[in-house]
């Protein structure tokens, strides 16, 4: 019993700093970049995470399987990503107010490049060691991901209380969490390489044979709407740390605890994000899956509208309204549409669809998405025209008010075309 729990703290610790690398600058990032001059390439730095999303973990998790074991190259990519994270921040410190978008542009991309297959490997690596320790992967998993988004909250509010919101010392925070967490990696519990993965065709190894499920017209709309509400996924990472703080520019709400305090009344929505896995069984089982993604489609439109109405000041509960609702937006689709792509998919076709899955959502959709979002604030809100701050707020709304009416828009489309499965028929 002494060596498993010494295997699920090792395994606890990993997910904490795991995503405590994230956590550092996910969410207050956008806050630098408009306070420096790039708040018109918010959008660039944010879907530039869902664009190496389509490639990179992919390409990792073949060399995992091949040639390098897992536990090794996560280490080693943790160490390249810490690197290029801690250059990004050492060059924003040196570069001052005059920090250019290229270089910053470079170096952040490179280091996010490294991060986002370790988020895969990592749960490859949590996986092969509670199979060899003889634990449930079902069962002990669960309490160890969620230390995941414990360390993600607890970075955000360091970020927050350290002063770092809106300079890139927060990216030395995320680079340099990263490197200890590459030197932790080497005490991780070894995965083996797949002697007959030489014989996995191209193909089936980076997941493309899971296309095959478009012939279905159930699972193409599944997947199409995957990307749609995917789409959703980063606008309020990027833009409502620079929204909040723009508070600041109008008497009424200038110190206020949402202005000066951003990372921490978001975290309100990782915490919100935590507590909702737990009742996800209960509501599946309940109104059925259909029923459940509807939920959470609602819940963005909430989460964004909400955004629009509130303020810092007598309509902060808005805000934290918002970021409560969040939990469900999230969790109840990610969650339930990986449930259903495992209930309506082969055994043999289930590890790569769930691929497609991600590929759908954090891949094309959020980068599509934050694109998208990027082209309607900046035309709203940083087209370089003058604006007092009053209008600046009332830009600001009409641009949540967008994202909320396309969530909606999803939201409706949804219910009318994709069908209920046979038990929510019964």
């Amino acid at each position: 019993m002494e060596n498993k729990k010494a295997l699920q703290r090792r395994l606890i610790v990993a997910n904490f700093l795991e995503f405590a690398v994230w956590g550092a600058y996910l969410t207050c990032m956008g806050g630098y970049l408009a306070k420096h001059g790039l708040a018109a390439h918010i959008g660039d730095f944010y879907s530039i995470q869902g664009v190496v999303s389509l490639f990179m973990p992919a390409l990792m998790g073949i060399v995992a399987d091949r040639w390098i074991p897992a536990e090794k190259l996560m280490g080693l990519c943790h160490a390249l990503a810490g690197m290029f994270m801690v250059a990004a921040g050492w060059y924003g410190l040196q570069a001052g107010e005059a920090v250019a978008f290229g270089p910053l542009f470079t170096l952040y991309t490179l280091g996010v490049a490294f991060y986002m297959p370790t988020i895969a490997l990592t749960n490859s690596v949590a996986f092969n060691g509670l199979v060899k320790g003889g634990l449930d992967t079902v069962k002990d998993f669960p309490p160890i991901r969620v230390f995941g988004t414990v360390g993600f909250i607890a970075t955000m509010w360091a970020v927050d209380l350290l002063g770092f919101q809106t300079t890139p010392w927060q990216f030395v925070v995320s680079g340099g969490l990263g490197l200890i967490l590459a030197a932790y990696s080497l005490s991780l519990p070894k995965c083996d390489i797949k002697k007959n993965a030489e014989s996995t065709s191209m193909i089936e190894a980076l997941g493309l044979k899971s296309f095959l499920l478009f012939k279905q017209k159930k699972m193409a709309l599944f997947f199409i709407f995957s990307m749609l509400l995917g789409a959703s996924l980063q606008v309020t990472n990027g833009y409502a740390n620079p929204y909040l703080q723009s508070f600041g520019e109008i008497k009424e709400f200038a110190g206020t605890f949402g202005v000066d305090h951003a990372n921490m009344l978001i975290s309100i929505s990782q915490i919100c994000e935590a507590l909702c896995i737990l009742f996800i069984p209960y509501f599946l089982k309940k109104f059925g899956i259909k029923n459940v993604m509807l939920m959470a489609m609602f819940a963005w439109v909430l989460r964004f509208g909400l955004f629009g109405t509130g303020n810092p000041g007598t309509g902060v509960w808005m805000f934290v309204l918002s970021c409560i609702v969040y939990g469900f937006a999230f969790d109840f689709f990610n969650i339930s549409g990986a449930l259903y792509v495992d209930q309506e998919t082969t055994p043999d076709m289930r590890s790569s669809a769930q691929g497609l899955f991600m590929m759908m959502t954090n891949g094309f959709g959020a980068t599509i998405g934050t694109q998208v979002a990027k082209f309607i604030v900046n035309h709203y809100v940083y087209s370089g025209a003058e604006m007092t701050p009053m209008e600046t707020w009332g830009n600001w709304r009409i641009c949540w008010f967008i994202f909320a009416g396309y969530a909606l828009a999803v939201a409706i489309l949804f219910w009318i075309f994709f069908p209920k499965t046979p038990k929510e028929n019964a």
